[in-house]
C-alpha cells in the first residue's frame, strides 16, 4: 500500500461518513417546512409540535454536516494538489455559487427560524425555513454540477495542463447533472422519509397518538413520490452510463465482453435476457460494450494501463442499492395502503418501520460507491488519472497520521451526533396530546 492508495482510503472515509448527513439535512428539511405549512394552514397544534420536534433534529444533523464537509476542502490541498491545479479552474464558479449564494442564504434564513420563533410574523417565519430549504438544494445542485463534470467534462478547454471553463452554462447544465441532481435529491426524500417513518412507528408504539400517525403518514407519502422519481431518473442514468460512462456499465453489470441483447444480471448465474440493452438503450436488441474490449479501446486511444474499475465493488453496490431503495419505497407503498382512510398502524408493520431505519442510508451510500468507484481510475474521465492527480511528495506515513486523525475525529463525531439524536428522540414531542386528540387508535395490536 502506497500514499496513493491510503490518500483515496481517506478520501473516502470522509466522504461516505460526510453523505450519510446531506440527504438527511436535504430531505428533513423539507419536511419540516411542510409541517409547518400544515400548521400556519390549520391552525392544528399538533403540527407546530411535530415541526418543533423534527427540526430539533435537522438542526442536530445540519450542525453535524457543516463540521464534516469542512474536512473535504483540507483534502483537497493536502492530499489531491495535482488534481486541484487541474481542476481549479473549472470548478471555482460552481464552488463560489455554493459557498457564496447557496450556503449563505441555507444558513441566514436557517439563523432567522431558529431565533424567530415568536419574533418574527408568523408568515415571515414560515418563509425564512423554506427558503434555507432552497438554499440547501441550490447547494446541493452546484456541488453535484461539478462531481458530474468530473465524470462528463463539458464547457473546457486545456491550457497549459490545466482545464479552463469556456462555458458556465454548459457546466451547470450538463447532462449528467439534470439527470444526477433530481435523482440524489429524490433519495435524500427517501433518507427522511425513512428516518421519520422510523422514529413516528418508535412514539406510536409507546403512546399510540394520532399525532405521531400524522407524521408517519406525511412520510409515507413523501417517500412513496420521492421512490418514483429515483426510479424514474434512475432510468435516465442508466441511459446515460450507456453513452458516456460505458465501462462503469459494464462492470455494475459484470459483463466482460461487447454483447448484443444484452442480458441484466440479477446475481452471478442469473440472468433475464435482453434486459440489460433494453433499459441502456431503450432496445433489446442494442450492443452494450464489455469492460475486456472497452479495455483494449482505451489501451490504444490513452496508452497502457488498467482502466477498469474494482468490478467486485461495482457490481454488488448497484444491487445492494436497488434491493434496499426498493424495498424501502415499498414500505411506503403498502403503509399508505394500510393506513388508507384513517386506518390505524398496525404494530407490526410499525415495528418493521423501526427495523427498517438503516435500509435507505445503505442504499444512497451503495449509490455514491456505485458512482465514484465505477469512474476509476480517473478523477476527470478521458483527461486526469487518479494516479496523477495525488499530491507530489506527499509520504505514506504524513497521509497514514491524517487518517488516523480523521478517523478518531469522525468517530467522536459519530458518537455524538447517535447519542443528541437517541437523546431527543426519547424526549418526545414538548407538550402532550389532549385526551380529544387520541380519541381515534392511531395504532392497531
Amino acid at each position: 500500500m502506497d500514499a496513493l492508495d491510503l490518500a483515496r482510503w481517506q478520501f473516502g472515509v470522509t466522504t461516505v461518513y460526510h453523505f450519510l448527513f446531506v440527504p438527511l439535512t436535504i430531505g428533513l428539511g423539507v419536511f419540516v417546512a411542510a409541517l409547518q405549512t400544515a400548521w400556519h394552514r390549520t391552525g392544528n397544534e399538533q403540527y407546530l409540535r411535530l415541526t418543533k420536534f423534527f427540526g430539533k433534529l435537522f438542526l442536530i444533523n445540519f450542525a453535524m454536516g457543516v463540521v464534516t464537509g469542512i474536512v473535504q476542502e483540507f483534502q483537497f490541498g493536502m492530499n489531491w494538489s495535482e488534481y486541484s491545479t487541474f481542476v481549479g479552474d473549472v470548478f471555482g464558479a460552481p464552488l463560489a455559487m455554493e459557498a457564496l449564494l447557496a450556503f449563505f442564504m441555507e444558513s441566514t434564513f436557517l439563523g432567522l427560524w431558529i431565533f424567530g420563533w415568536d419574533k418574527l410574523p408568523k408568515r415571515l417565519h414560515l418563509a425564512s425555513i423554506w427558503a434555507a430549504v432552497i438554499g440547501s438544494n441550490l447547494s446541493a445542485y452546484f456541488i453535484l454540477a461539478a462531481n458530474a463534470w468530473m465524470k462528463h467534462p463539458v464547457g473546457y478547454e486545456v491550457v497549459d495542463g490545466k482545464a479552463r471553463m469556456t462555458d458556465l452554462w454548459a457546466v451547470l447544465t450538463n447532462s449528467t447533472a439534470l439527470a444526477q441532481v433530481p435523482h440524489v435529491v429524490a433519495s435524500a426524500f427517501i433518507v427522511a422519509g425513512g428516518f421519520v417513518l422510523a422514529v413516528s412507528a418508535y412514539h406510536l408504539l409507546r403512546k399510540n397518538g394520532d399525532m405521531w400517525r400524522k407524521a408517519l403518514r406525511g412520510a409515507l407519502l413523501m417517500t412513496a413520490i420521492a421512490g418514483a422519481v429515483v426510479a424514474g431518473t434512475g432510468d435516465q442514468s442508466a441511459r446515460l452510463l450507456y453513452e458516456q460512462q460505458p465501462m462503469k456499465l459494464a462492470a455494475a453489470e459484470g459483463l466482460q465482453h461487447d454483447t448484443a441483447g444484452a442480458p441484466f444480471s440479477l446475481v452471478p448465474g442469473v440472468e433475464i435476457p435482453s434486459l440489460l440493452s433494453l433499459l441502456a438503450a431503450h432496445d433489446p436488441g442494442a450492443t452494450v460494450q464489455g469492460t475486456e474490449d472497452l479495455q483494449a479501446r482505451f489501451e490504444k486511444q490513452f496508452g497502457p494501463a488498467d482502466y477498469r474499475p474494482d468490478a467486485t465493488i461495482v457490481f454488488w453496490s448497484f444491487r445492494v442499492m436497488l434491493v434496499f431503495g426498493l424495498s424501502t419505497f415499498g414500505l411506503a407503498l403498502l403503509g399508505l395502503w394500510l393506513t388508507r382512510r384513517r386506518r390505524p398502524v398496525p404494530a407490526w408493520f410499525a415495528r418493521i418501520l423501526l427495523l427498517a431505519l438503516p435500509l435507505p442510508f445503505i442504499a444512497v451510500i451503495s449509490g455514491w460507491l456505485l458512482s465514484e468507484i465505477g469512474r476509476q481510475p480517473w478523477t476527470v474521465a478521458g483527461e486526469l488519472l487518479t494516479a496523477a492527480s495525488v499530491s507530489p511528495g506527499v509520504s505514506l506515513g504524513e497521509v497514514a497520521i491524517s487518517l488516523t486523525i480523521f478517523t478518531l475525529l469522525y468517530g467522536g463525531l459519530a458518537l455524538a451526533e447517535a447519542v443528541l439524536l437517541v437523546k431527543h428522540v426519547r424526549k418526545g414531542a414538548d407538550a402532550q396530546e389532549t385526551p380529544a386528540e387520541q380519541r381515534e387508535p392511531a395504532l392497531m395490536y
